[in-house]
């Protein structure tokens, strides 16, 4: 079945044949380099013992390089219908390991793709990739079995993934991901690898749930209202912002949220009226 997918032209030639182009509106971006795409897959955590799900194959460069890569079984979530007559070739090829719904990510249910868990790898594109993120951090923290996240952002989000309090790039992602997974850049992708070549560099992203992490937060919801909120106007000091005792949590108040590591942020959404969020 690898041989099949192997043998299928090349991606660039099954776009030409069916005049199929990158839409602004999708935020598409394709990936063409077989290397770079061989590297994502391979990247993923047994992935040949696996269910994968990818959001927006496109024209299926990633989509190939995970099936040729052995996962047991793939689901791509694509909005873009443009797409099936190149996407139903890899089908036909990839002998019922691919399952292609048509859809808008954001409002597909993952719940019953694999009750023994699955991994996410994709090259997300650019205009959701952040929204679909902390929609899965949700459903990690309220007991989802997503196994890992390999996924490709614009170089500064993927920076604000793995920041620690202190650091430039510190941000609501960087607690939000590290009190629930383990995070790491992977490596770079350069702009040039992309069609059409977008304007910001890029990043391939790991992150990888960790249960001890998770035990600790009650309500993921109040968590993210909360650094929302403070990182909404993160150049404020906090007293400014939320009109509580910050001497409870060992804060004078006049802190930027910047200053509070992921722990705290945890004790003090713990602690807080949620009223005021």
């Amino acid at each position: 079945m690898i041989d099949k997918i192997a043998s299928l032209p090349p991606v660039s030639e099954m776009m030409r044949e069916s005049g199929l182009e990158p839409k602004k509106q999708f935020g598409q971006n394709f990936l063409f380099d077989l290397n770079l795409t061989s590297r994502i897959a391979r990247s993923v955590p047994d992935i040949e013992k696996t269910t994968v799900v990818e959001i927006g194959p496109g024209p299926g460069g990633l989509t190939r390089a995970i099936l040729m890569s052995g996962a047991k079984k793939l689901i791509a979530i694509e909005k873009d219908k443009t797409t099936a007559p190149i996407l139903s070739k890899i089908i036909d090829a990839a002998d019922g390991r691919l399952e292609v719904i048509y859809g808008d990510a954001l409002k597909v249910d993952l719940s019953d793709i694999d009750k023994k868990g699955f991994a996410i790898c994709s090259n997300l594109p650019y205009n959701v990739g952040t929204e679909l993120l902390i929609g899965w951090l949700h459903k990690i923290a309220n007991g989802e079995k997503i196994k890992s996240l390999t996924l490709m952002f614009q170089r500064e989000v993927a920076q604000r993934i793995v920041a620690n309090s202190g650091d430039e790039q510190y941000g609501r992602l960087s607690v939000l991901c590290n009190l629930i997974a383990d995070t790491k850049i992977l490596f770079d992708v350069p702009n040039t690898a992309f069609v059409p070549r977008p304007k910001v560099q890029s990043s391939v992203v790991q992150i990888v749930p960790n249960k001890n992490k998770i035990k600790n937060i009650e309500d993921i919801t109040k968590l993210e209202k909360l650094t929302a909120k403070l990182f909404g106007q993160r150049r404020k000091m906090i007293r400014g912002i939320l009109k509580i005792d910050w001497q409870q949590f060992g804060l004078s108040g006049t802190e930027r949220a910047e200053e509070i590591n992921p722990e705290l942020f945890v004790k003090i959404a713990r602690n807080i009226d949620k009223n005021l969020l």
